[in-house]
């Protein structure tokens, strides 16, 4: 049966956490495993796995001695017990024991359970953080990965109306996540041991089939959806049930997720169109991916396209959170565009593009395969707002930009192919997908 894994910090919180466990255990046929990564032992016949079991089965030899453990400050607590955690879930997991986790608590107890749920599980896999800080800024706990995030509105210290009706509402919604990647996996497990289930063979034929389409990432920006929305319906039409595409916002923590699976083996390909997040690491934009970016299909040796779509531009917030020496008389007349009430855009200068170009070919010449790296310029824009006549039209931004990338790659062996289009223009978008397609081994359709 579905079994549910429950962390908290029985120390603090067992009332609130007996509460959600009642609520879990309403629904017929579930189980949980309440976890205890308290500061202190709490004994209590619910409590499954608890801080000594932590130290013995996962700790370091120097880590063990329970009365360390209740003298470390609290950020130091956290982290060891985030890490302990981790552990127990990876083993959890990877002997099947476990299909859907929760938690709840404040930014503490968020801080401790959002890497456990990052980092010991996959994407899929259903996560819910019931949390005091989940209607802020989430981003730094959710990450790169599907982690379900409910704000508990009131604070979790002590049982009330409210905190009932949310908690109830929490129990409900991880035993329908569990229940529901339960039966994905029995049918899963069930269609690659040849029984036949669900609609018979018929059912389990077609789940082999769409199991072999090859995983396509794409990137996107607003300003390269066309391009990318040409892209994806020129590979799924012209190779249907061979490709799949996924596409994923280049919004920082879209560029991680992509990464993420790569890394993973959840792709088998990606067109990186939008290499954006690149411009906003250097600038100090809103959408940075971190230094990781454009690293994972490199290192993994997988067909690897790359664009220089939206690299004219870097992400800031409202026109009041653009940073004063971009905004001040002595800013050399930077160019900001007012996106949209929320985002405010800067266009990215010679030298930045000089410097953004250097970083993309470090990181293509990082050790990949460059039979399967290709670097597509779009010399007639990098975005809707760097054609001609648009706002951030700057051809010597640009050129610097394109000329960085073709000395830094030059003699490489990677193609690097530059065409007059603009990124967006359609038959750049097609002309992208059916290099894919062949760095992919099919024709027509069809494998070669």
């Amino acid at each position: 049966m579905p079994t549910i894994a429950l962390l908290g910090t029985c120390d603090t919180k067992l009332s609130e956490l007996l509460y959600l466990r009642s609520q879990i255990l309403l629904h017929p046929s579930t189980t949980v495993l309440l976890i205890d990564v308290g500061r202190h032992p709490v004994s209590h016949p619910s409590i499954t796995f608890g801080p000594p079991d932590l130290l013995s089965h996962y700790a370091k030899e120097a880590e063990m001695d329970m009365q360390s453990l209740q003298s470390l400050p609290r950020n130091q607590l956290v982290e060891l017990m985030s890490r302990l955690c981790t552990s127990h879930i990876q083993s959890l997991f990877s002997r099947q024991t476990i299909h859907g986790i929760v938690s709840l608590g404040g930014s503490n107890a968020t801080a401790l359970a959002a890497p456990v749920m990052r980092n010991a599980l996959p994407i899929g896999f259903p996560k819910l953080m019931v949390s005091t800080v989940a209607s802020g800024d989430t981003g730094p706990y959710v990450g790169e990965t599907d982690i379900t995030m409910m704000y508990s509105v009131v604070d979790v210290a002590g049982l009330n109306e409210v905190l009932r009706g949310v908690l109830g509402n929490a129990a409900g919604a991880v035993v329908g996540m569990a229940n529901a990647y339960y039966e994905r996996r029995r049918i899963r497990e069930g269609a690659e041991s040849g029984r036949e289930i669900g609609e018979g063979r018929e059912k389990e034929e077609k789940e082999k089939k769409e199991k072999k389409k090859a995983r396509v990432g794409i990137t996107m920006f607003g300003v390269t959806t066309p391009s990318v929305d040409a892209i994806r319906q020129y590979l799924e039409s012209k190779y249907p049930g061979v490709i799949e595409t996924m596409v994923f916002h280049a919004t920082g923590h879209g560029g991680k997720a992509m990464e993420r699976l790569v890394r993973a083996g959840e792709l088998d390909a990606v067109i990186d169109l939008t290499t954006t997040e690149l411009a906003d690491e250097l600038v100090g934009g809103v959408m940075s991916a971190g230094p990781d970016r454009m690293r994972a299909a490199v290192g993994k040796g997988i067909p690897y396209i790359v664009s220089l779509g939206a690299l004219d531009m870097v992400n800031f917030g409202p026109p009041g959170t653009v940073p004063e020496r971009f905004r001040s008389k002595d800013a050399n007349e930077r160019k900001l565009y007012e996106h949209n009430p929320t985002v405010t855009l800067l266009r990215t200068s010679v030298e930045e593009c000089r410097e953004i170009g250097r970083r993309m070919c470090e990181r293509l010449l990082d050790g990949g395969d460059a039979s399967k790296i290709q670097v597509w310029i779009p010399k007639g824009g990098l975005s809707m707002l760097s054609v001609a006549g648009a706002p951030f039209e700057d051809r010597d931004a640009d050129e610097a930009l394109f000329q960085t990338v073709r000395e830094g790659l030059k003699g490489s062996g990677i193609l690097v192919k530059d065409d007059e289009r603009h990124v967006n223009d359609k038959g750049f978008a097609h002309d992208v997908a059916e290099a894919m397609a062949k760095l992919l081994g099919l024709s027509n359709g069809q494998q070669i």
